[in-house]
């Protein structure tokens, strides 16, 4: 799978809490892995009221270089899986993203999709299933989400590229209170049957016959951030907590049916690595959540990217 970054942006800085290196070729590579689990709530019947569908995902490598306003990042999944196709089946996945800075203003654009999904330990209602084998490989189950954020800093000494740690880091403290606006598209479907399992369809609610869940959000998340380095190890936190209004929709036989309604959202960021000027190495964990609600019945995921990175700045103006 391939990931593209194509797109940077920088200010000229002129401030001492943090040193970019944006006239430094800064090359890097990177492993991680990015996980989307989900899980569907109802009463389904007196022994389950919980779904929960897991994904068969593989280690990320990516190779990146940055030189000015420009950076580009090439990435693909590794060959084999983490968990055992026999019991999780075989996932792919799409997920392509650019970020940029403007003063005080950070945003990123994102666009992913992950496909194949096993349902945990579904002999419960599935008789053809064995304790060797329980789960349900469902293997056009798809989540989706196209989003773009942004961030709002109320102290101009926050950038993004210096906590990152590839074009940047910092000299000193900073500490900052900020506002996220978000918009998404998002959801969960099966192209060929119903996302609950035949056997779990409760025939008085046609919602649990539904093929697809989707919701487009819209709000505000308000945070806090911290940086700091000291002897060359960074650190930094974001954490806030929101919400979003939400027109949320899911297919019936006869077409779509829509409502309107809000939906909790968090930001919880976390940054931590050693730099100097000539390399660095950083860990980068990102946690987002996504959740519609009918009534009773509720779509709730989990989305987790965990990094790696590690490289060079080289010094053009070094003989």
């Amino acid at each position: 799978m391939l990931f593209l970054t194509t797109l940077a942006y920088s200010q000229d800085d002129s401030t001492k809490h943090y040193t970019r290196f944006r006239d430094d070729i800064v090359l890097y590579s990177d492993i991680g892995y990015n996980s989307a689990p989900f899980r569907l709530v109802y009463s389904f019947d007196d022994d389950v009221n919980k779904l929960k569908y897991r994904h068969n995902f593989s280690p990320v490598l990516g190779f990146g270089v940055s030189y000015k306003w420009f950076a580009l990042r090439i990435g693909f999944a590794l060959k084999g899986t983490t968990r055992s196709e026999s019991r999780f089946g075989q996932s792919t996945y799409l997920d392509i993203g650019t970020q940029f800075q403007i003063k005080k203003w950070f945003f990123e654009l994102d666009a992913r999709s992950f496909k194949g999904y096993a349902i945990k330990n579904a002999t419960k209602w599935n008789d053809t299933l064995t304790a060797f084998l329980p789960n349900d490989i469902r293997k056009n189950t798809q989540t989706f989400n196209i989003s773009i954020n942004s961030w709002y800093f109320f102290n101009e000494n926050v950038n993004m590229q210096a906590i990152q740690g590839k074009t940047g880091h910092y000299e000193k403290e900073v500490r900052s209170f900020y506002l996220k606006p978000t918009f998404s598209v998002q959801g969960v479907g099966n192209e060929e049957s119903s996302v609950v399992p035949t056997e779990l369809i409760d025939s008085l609610f046609d919602k649990t016959r539904s093929k697809l869940y989707s919701s487009i959000d819209i709000g505000l998340v308000p945070g806090y951030t911290y940086v700091n380095r000291i002897n060359n190890w960074q650190f930094c936190a974001f954490f806030g907590l929101g919400a979003v209004a939400q027109a949320k929709f899911y297919s019936t036989v006869g077409g779509e049916r829509g409502f309107l309604g809000l939906s909790p959202r968090y930001d919880v960021r976390l940054y931590g690595g050693f730099s100097v000027p000539r390399y660095f190495a950083f860990l980068s964990l990102n946690l987002d959540n996504k959740s519609i609600r009918f009534t009773d019945f509720k779509y709730r995921q989990n989305y987790f990217n965990f990094r790696i990175t590690g490289g060079i700045r080289l010094d053009r103006e070094k003989k």
